[in-house]
């Protein structure tokens, strides 16, 4: 395994595999790697022949107050997580990624903006400039996301689409505890109690599910239910429990009936951490 901390040298080590046939994947990441994160690097060796891991906790994507000084750094986990998976080579920039600032921006207009991007105004415009930057820099023929983060995966979806990047996206699977709480980096925040209660979380998706699963379109039936759980077990907060479509972005709450598909998106508070958790209803992805 070979690590890489400038542009050049993973451009031309994804190039060099290009010209010998071979299709280069790749997992972008902030670390902390978990096996969610391994279940990426699967996937990528799966749809690829050689894979690529980027490490890089992007400062941009965090507003004022957010948790980049002490969002975790396991440098050395996450060598051996990467080792174990198989990747060929990791690309981990450091700081010197951004040498001057960063003073062009990459955004998905009014995608941007809805549920996670009002309540975190910069965080998709650092998010999709710093994928951009990557892709760039890897020339990946594959790129592999996690449903977990869902809006950033729709919206990644789309500037590849809108900048024709060339490259074919995957979004995996979601993968959980086996109590149903959806891998996280930020799970390790979490008291004992809250790491309890916060498995509402994925309860409330389900009784949502179930109401789909019974035929059932009406969009407040279907929240109603995942609503129901949180009142059982609430959180400390709820920023948002929605419907989105996925095509449009647009909240589907006000509608009469839904379609063929729309996601459910949650977003809830335990003391200082926050969780997101998502589930497709009908193919979304």
């Amino acid at each position: 395994m070979e690590i890489f901390r400038t542009a050049s040298e993973i451009r031309e080590w994804s190039r060099a595999r290009k010209r010998s046939g071979r299709r280069v994947g790749f997992v972008p990441t902030m670390g902390a790697l978990h096996e969610g994160h391994a279940s990426l690097l699967r996937a990528a060796k799966f749809h690829a022949d050689s894979t690529v891991l980027s490490i890089f906790v992007n400062p941009t994507q965090f507003g004022p107050g957010e948790d980049f000084a002490k969002y975790p750094r396991t440098w050395e986990a996450d060598l051996e997580t990467a080792h174990r998976e198989g990747v060929e080579a990791v690309f981990a920039p450091g700081e010197g990624f951004y040498p001057d600032g960063y003073r062009t921006i990459v955004r998905v207009p009014d995608w941007n903006s809805v549920l996670e991007g009002e309540i975190r105004p910069v965080h998709f415009d650092g998010v999709t400039s710093v994928v951009a930057k990557l892709f760039h820099c890897v020339e990946p023929d594959v790129a592999v996301f996690g449903q977990k983060d869902a809006q950033q995966a729709l919206l990644i979806r789309r500037m590849v689409a809108d900048l024709d990047f060339g490259l074919r996206l995957v979004v995996a699977p979601t993968v959980r505890e086996p109590d149903g709480l959806a891998l996280s980096s930020r799970n390790r925040y979490l008291s004992a109690t809250d790491r309890r209660r916060a498995l509402v979380i994925s309860r409330a998706l389900r009784a949502c599910a179930a109401v789909w699963d019974s035929g059932n379109r009406d969009p407040s039936e279907i929240l109603d239910a995942g609503r129901g759980e949180f009142e059982r077990d609430p959180p400390d907060s709820v920023d948002y429990l929605t419907l989105l479509d996925p095509d449009s972005m647009r909240v589907l709450d006000g509608e009469p009936t839904l379609a063929g598909f729309a996601l459910l998106v949650i977003a809830a508070r335990y003391g200082q951490t926050r969780l997101i958790d998502n589930m497709a209803l009908g193919e979304v992805w």
